[in-house]
């Protein structure tokens, strides 16, 4: 674990943003695609922790990117070479463009400077999207990743993240995937070996610390 020193240190909010993964109405919220996704980001406080974060963030001036997957009521544009995706394509919610399913879920504000960006494609939310160049506009030097899921997309942030020479902080129970206990595993074996994992209370203290400006 980093020390607080350590943690604040990359958790300038001047050079940091947080990223929330999926945190929408039709993966997260209560008419859920996916529900035991859904139950197990409720239950295991990860849609909390992430809720709090982009609450501190929009506090402490860290600019937020919500990243939702969505596909068009005709599917054009849409992959389909993977099972995930056909698999998806049968699911009794669908995330169409424009609907309640594809609006940002409850507990977590967004605020009229926040950014969300949406996608048409693929299992990244950096990968052919905005977000990179967004993030580079700003500043960026860390991003706080969360949300779900810890099975496919999270994994593609943070690795998506790291290649292109960002610093990651994972909230390890501010992210979320099923079963439960692969979550952790997948963390402490896999993400920790190239981002800095702490809890989401640390972050949040790691934000609010004051930083010593060099001459």
């Amino acid at each position: 674990m980093p020390s607080y020193a350590e943690l604040s240190e990359l958790l300038d909010p001047a050079t940091t943003v947080l990223l929330t993964v999926e945190c929408q109405e039709g993966v997260v919220g209560t008419v859920s695609a996916l529900p035991e996704l859904a139950a197990e980001a409720r239950s295991s406080g990860a849609l909390a922790n992430t809720a709090r974060l982009v609450a501190a963030a929009h506090a402490s001036g860290v600019q937020v990117i919500h990243a939702l997957a969505e596909r068009r009521p005709d599917g054009r544009g849409a992959s389909r070479n993977a099972r995930l995706f056909r698999a998806a394509e049968r699911l009794p919610v669908q995330q169409l463009s424009g609907s309640e399913a594809v609006r940002v879920a409850a507990p977590i504000e967004v605020a009229e400077e926040d950014f969300v960006v949406r996608r048409l494609h693929g299992l990244s939310p950096i990968q052919g999207t905005d977000v990179d160049a967004l993030l580079r506009n700003v500043g960026c030097r860390t991003l706080i990743v969360t949300g779900v899921s810890a099975n496919v997309a999270i994994p593609n942030a943070v690795f998506d993240a790291v290649n292109r020479g960002y610093v990651v902080v994972v909230p390890r129970d501010a992210v979320a995937g099923v079963p439960c206990d692969y979550t952790p595993a997948m963390i402490r074996h896999t993400l920790a070996l190239v981002a800095t994992v702490a809890t989401t209370d640390e972050v949040l203290d790691g934000l609010k610390r004051p930083r010593v400006r060099r001459a």
